[in-house]
């Protein structure tokens, strides 16, 4: 009976399976480990890659941070990217956010996800809050990015065409 239940879980994974990730470049089961030991085989073999990307939680895991075999745009990995970016150009980008415009506020827009065509709505959210973004002298790089976000998120245009904003 037990075997009869497995070979119909097998069955029933391979039969839900959608096509759509072949595109990817990874099979049925996904990027993560099994991605990588077992490739974009079809057939049974997915089933395999399916069940160590769960037991290990390597899928999770590179979807979030862009490894394994994931998409590289993981969200983790882009506000570790704008948190490095406002550390290093903090003093330009607090000067350009209080003019409303500049290269270092444009990349910062687009660090966030935000279009092209929203680029000038974006530096006048940060002029126009500024206050708010940046509370003192002492206001941190990530305490900054911090506000911004919040502010972005507030916004009713900024909020639908900045798509690199989380929670």
């Amino acid at each position: 009976m037990k075997k009869l239940v497995m070979v119909g879980a097998l069955i029933l994974s391979l039969v839900s399976f959608s096509g759509s990730a072949f595109a990817a470049g990874y099979g049925d089961a996904g990027c993560g480990l099994g991605a990588i030991v077992f490739g974009n085989e079809q057939g049974a073999v997915q089933v395999l890659a399916s069940t160590t990307n769960g037991t290990f939680g390597t899928q999770t895991f590179g979807i979030t941070t862009g490894t394994s075999n994931c998409n590289p745009a993981g969200l983790v990995k882009l506000e570790k990217e704008r948190e490095e970016f406002a550390q290093k150009n903090y003093s330009t980008l607090v000067k350009e956010m209080a003019m409303g415009e500049g290269e270092n506020l444009d990349t910062l827009a687009s660090l966030y996800g935000c279009s092209q065509d929203s680029h000038a709505d974006f530096g006048s959210l940060t002029q126009e809050n500024f206050s708010s973004i940046v509370k003192s002298d002492s206001t941190t790089s990530q305490e900054m990015l911090s506000s911004l976000k919040s502010e972005i998120a507030g916004n009713a245009v900024l909020s639908k065409s900045c798509t690199g904003i989380v929670g």
